[in-house]
């Protein structure tokens, strides 16, 4: 059973580890938050019956939607006895113009088979838009996804929307939402339990180790030697400015096999995006040195 940390401003609730370490990891916390506009979520899992979160509060998923899609892609592959290798035709149609993708960028004119393995990378790695899509597609779209968490029994996370909706109005952004917690909990699930086959597991992991957005995040004033697997999310800004979320979900893992989850989630920013990403870096970085001193001795 997990025992919860929760740590709602300005309210301290402690149960689990020491009261006077994690409040030097909420005091920490609540000092890079200082001043920023901007509201924050945070939640980390140590092992797996440790939670600590801060700002406990739904927040907009934006790309990080995309793990829980990949694992219900991964789900849907096992029960039906197929390879990653299975080929889906990409058609023109499918390849929108007014969104990121790195598969349209370099494939414009589309009608070409792809592998779900391909396109899982794209998906995960590149957070393209439109393989996204696609593969809500292909497992029967967006209830499949959401139906998928609740079975898993992560409460807190909802899957509602494609990234085509999402770019219908900036307040349809706010439809894929998550809690921190809800968050770091599928990725545990993801990580210890055996959802599908483990050829599947090690290849999503994989993928989200290579993840190439993001590198100012979660990551970026980790040691070297330390291995991340993350998947990030950011969206637009309205014509205020205001930008609906800037996140970053990871598992962070120590050459000795020691590991946590985190998620930093960051809503109804009015700070730029360098400004953004530095928050979610601090505040992993404040984590990581809580970890290694606190949690691993």
């Amino acid at each position: 059973m997990v025992r919860l940390i929760t740590l709602l401003f300005p309210v301290l609730c402690v149960s689990g580890l020491a009261f006077s370490q994690e409040d030097s990891l909420k005091k920490r916390i609540d000092f890079i938050l200082k001043e920023k506009k901007a509201t924050v979520g945070v939640a980390v899992l140590f092992g797996e019956n440790e939670l600590f979160e801060m700002n406990k509060d739904r927040y907009p998923m934006m790309s990080v939607c995309k793990f829980p899609l990949a694992l219900a892609v991964l789900d849907y592959l096992d029960k039906n006895d197929l390879s990653l290798d299975t080929e889906i035709f990409i058609r023109k149609s499918d390849l929108h113009q007014d969104t990121y993708s790195p598969l349209r960028d370099r494939h414009p004119q589309g009608n070409f088979k792809m592998s779900i393995r391909e396109l899982l990378a794209y998906t995960v790695s590149l957070s393209d838009n439109n393989t996204c899509d696609i593969l809500f597609g292909y497992v029967g779209g967006v209830e499949v996804v959401n139906n998928y968490v609740k079975r898993l029994g992560i409460a807190g996370m909802s899957v509602s929307a494609t990234e085509k909706v999402m770019h219908e109005h900036f307040d349809k952004q706010y439809l894929n939402y998550a809690t921190p917690s809800s968050a770091v909990l599928l990725l545990n699930a993801f990580l210890n339990k055996e959802l599908f086959r483990k050829e599947y597991k090690d290849y999503l992991e994989e993928i989200l180790v290579r993840t190439s957005t993001g590198k100012d995040k979660i990551k970026a004033l980790l040691p070297e030697d330390v291995m991340v697997g993350h998947k990030t999310g950011s969206s637009g800004r309205d014509k205020m400015g205001l930008k609906a979320g800037d996140n970053d979900l990871a598992f962070v893992r120590l050459p000795d096999g020691r590991q946590y989850c985190i998620a930093v989630f960051v809503r109804d920013s009015e700070e730029n995006d360098k400004a953004n990403a530095a928050i979610i870096a601090d505040i992993s970085k404040a984590v990581y040195d809580y970890f290694v001193l606190n949690v691993c001795n």
